[in-house]
């Protein structure tokens, strides 16, 4: 059995793994199979998160506005946000659902055949597809593209919503198959995103360049006291939105952050400062949406 380590080629990480070791994401491994090494997804079809919302909740508020989508989630994720909001299966891992893979019998097992039909059952609801969301669904970006495909000849929909911190190489599997995006824009500070988000801010908008040529796209900026709060970085947000092709006409939702995970004991965001840092935006982008107000 080959013991070389390979290195993961999803994300800006780069983890190099050891046969059987899993990356910082907790979701993807190296195996070992027929004498040669191969980095998996171990979170293939193991869903935490299954429920019909409203396309408004993603968010997303000019992709067919007052229609539904199936959303799902996996668990793990590649950054290490400490305000997350949904840290409970985020930040978690195998350990927490053991059971996974086409042979499992376990509840927490979806195919993406099953995915895709039962998205179909549930277009008399109002459904128009699925949204991968939750935890970040490009770490197993090979179940997304599976569904997609899927869904795509079924006639449905294929959303993501994603931190947007992978490679070229995620991107152009995924992007051709993907109708719409919410990414998150969580700081304009490459410091940030590396000693506080542990991600790269020039991969996040890299990738947002390429969605924006592909896709339509929206993004989020969640406003954290103390750390994105600022007038000068939401201009500075806004600005750089406004200078790609048809930039303007990027949506850009500025929500309100509570008190969550490793940043429990602090106070949210002031109401008039999200709407403040909202009109500031607005004057370089025509779409900014204030958001758990």
């Amino acid at each position: 059995m080959s013991d070389e380590r390979i290195t993961c080629p999803v994300c800006p990480h780069g983890c190099l793994l050891a046969p059987g070791a899993t990356g910082r994401c907790r979701a993807r491994r190296h195996i070992v199979k027929d004498g040669k090494g191969i980095i998996v997804p171990i979170n293939y079809g193991t869903v935490t998160s299954l429920a019909l919302d409203p396309i408004e909740k993603k968010p997303l508020a000019r992709f067919r506005p007052g229609s539904f989508i199936l959303s799902v989630g996996s668990y793990g994720c590649n950054l290490g946000c400490p305000f997350c909001q949904n840290h409970e299966i985020s930040m978690k891992g195998e350990e927490d659902y053991p059971v996974n893979g086409p042979l499992a019998d376990a509840d927490n097992y979806l195919s993406p055949e099953e995915l895709a039909r039962i998205a179909d059952n549930t277009q008399n609801r109002g459904n128009i597809g699925v949204a991968f969301t939750y935890n970040e669904p490009l770490i197993g970006y090979e179940y997304v593209l599976d569904t997609a495909k899927l869904l795509r000849d079924r006639g449905l929909k294929t959303v993501l919503v994603t931190n947007g911190c992978v490679n070229e190489y995620v991107a152009d599997k995924v992007l051709p198959y993907t109708d719409a995006l919410n990414i998150d824009l969580k700081s304009f500070n490459e410091d940030v995103y590396r000693d506080t988000l542990c991600g790269s801010l020039e991969t996040v908008k890299a990738f947002i360049r390429k969605a924006n040529e592909q896709c339509h796209v929206e993004l989020t900026t969640l406003i954290v006291p103390g750390m994105n709060d600022s007038e000068d970085e939401i201009r500075r947000i806004a600005q750089w939105i406004a200078s790609l092709p048809m930039g303007d006409s990027i949506p850009l939702h500025v929500t309100r952050f509570f008190p969550r995970y490793k940043y429990s004991d602090g106070q949210p965001t002031d109401v008039k400062l999200v709407y403040r840092l909202a009109d500031i935006a607005g004057q370089y982008l025509k779409y900014v949406y204030p958001g758990n107000v």
